[in-house]
């Protein structure tokens, strides 16, 4: 062979092999996260963009802190458009098209439902920041889905237990003679929420004068605020997303329905600053049951440095957006997804070799964070395979909180409390019972 061509094929093989080295030693180390929120439709100021900000922020920090095990996190966002069917579109194509590692997000039971089944089926790892709906795990046996998040069953006993507690202090009445309605957009979650009230309401032997459901996207809510006037309520339970709650008030209003408490159920309920645009003092005194605001906690009860977490959140939070009231979501967004990427993943990378679907699986159920761990104030403990909700967070828990002059208080559980509960609502309010 001629010595000319052995030297360029020489000098050749050892450019390859440079370039090759080059690459494996300083090519940037990635991890593709699918995002996959609401970001335009109805559901996007009922509180998509709100958990994407708390997701971001959180993904922000851990990527300045160096990221995860030397690895950057690269957010791959996916846009539901507040619809089921785009949602399952999105996740395939976030899995099959933009080579997604895992997806994370998800602010609608109505889309957690139908996508975590479908993921799983495809070996692909979801983790759910917001979406209750227990029916997302409940006899599932889901492998690959799990959720820190507090789920619909907790949210529906939360509110009977509440109001046994202050029936006769504050209503006069035994819990038995309390009037109870409950009223749900019909979808996984309003249905979720209110099957669970009914069934604490009974379980407490309180008077369930009406239980109705509608669709979130009905034009007129008319009839069943007719309904409820019939009814004559002490409280009303209402959960639904934010056209329906502003169209249900607006109506409410004009054919004079009278009421002493309304509890709310997350989602259109936490956003106090639209509702109070809308409606001025008509919400001043409503009550929400929700995961808490990281920033109503006393963060002398939490755990070392995560009051700190807390404060960063805000302040970046405040920084991207004008806002008084930093609602729940946010706080859900952020604290899920600090959790997932702080806790989840490094021991997947660590201990189990990688951040496959199976490493992720492992870790998620190694997890165990106690009481005062979070921002939100609960721990995280997954239950195991094999149990009815397999992949639900099993310390997760909601609170009341209860909006006055504008500001939210915490108004139970009773150890926590930063407000003495305005129960029924005072005379002048434009619902409360003449």
């Amino acid at each position: 062979m001629n010595i000319r061509r052995i030297i360029k094929k020489t000098i050749l093989i050892t450019i390859c092999l440079t370039v090759g080295l080059y690459t494996t030693l300083f090519a940037k180390k990635e991890i593709r996260i699918g995002v996959l929120y609401d970001y335009t439709g109805p559901l996007a100021g009922a509180g998509g963009v709100a958990g994407s900000d708390g997701t971001q922020i959180a993904i922000d920090m851990i990527n300045e802190r160096g990221g995860v095990e030397g690895y950057t996190i690269v957010p791959v966002k996916g846009d539901a458009q507040s619809k089921p069917d785009i949602a399952i579109s999105e996740a395939e194509r976030l899995i099959n098209v933009e080579n997604v590692d895992m997806l994370i997000g998800f602010y609608s039971s109505a889309q957690c439902v139908p996508v975590s089944a479908k993921v799983d089926s495809m070996k692909k790892f979801m983790w759910m920041t917001i979406c209750i709906s227990s029916a997302v795990f409940k006899d599932r046996d889901l492998k690959y889905a799990f959720r820190p998040q507090v789920h619909s069953d907790q949210f529906g006993q939360t509110a009977p237990e509440f109001l046994s507690y202050y029936a006769q202090e504050r209503f006069g009445k035994s819990p038995q003679d309390l009037r109870i309605a409950i009223i749900h957009e019909d979808g996984p979650y309003g249905s979720g929420v209110a099957g669970s009230n009914e069934a604490a309401a009974n379980k407490k032997g309180m008077n369930v004068v009406l239980k109705e459901g509608y669709s979130a996207t009905a034009p007129d809510l008319s009839s069943m605020v007719t309904k409820l006037k019939r009814a004559r309520p002490d409280v009303i339970l209402h959960t639904g997303y934010n056209p329906d709650i502003t169209l249900f008030l607006r109506q409410a209003r004009e054919q004079g329905l009278r009421y002493k408490a309304l509890i709310g159920h997350g989602a259109g309920y936490s956003d106090i600053d639209k509702l109070m645009g809308t409606f001025g003092e008509g919400v001043n005194f409503t009550f929400n049951v929700d995961p808490v605001a990281g920033q109503l906690l006393d963060s002398a009860s939490l755990a070392p440095g995560v009051g700190d977490l807390t404060k960063e959140m805000l302040r970046r939070y405040r920084a991207l957006r004008e806002v008084e009231e930093v609602r729940s979501h946010v706080s859900m967004g952020f604290n899920h997804t600090w959790i997932l990427l702080n806790d989840v993943l490094p021991q997947a990378i660590s201990k189990y070799g990688g951040y496959d679907a199976e490493a992720l699986r492992k870790a998620a159920l190694d997890l165990d964070i106690p009481e005062g761990g979070t921002i939100q104030g609960y721990g995280v403990k997954f239950f195991p395979p094999g149990h009815q909700m397999a992949g639900q967070n099993m310390r997760s828990s909601p609170v009341i909180m209860q909006y006055v002059g504008g500001k939210t208080k915490i108004a139970w559980p009773k150890s926590i409390q930063t407000i003495d509960p305005v129960l029924p609502l005072p005379k002048g309010h434009p619902y409360a019972v003449r």
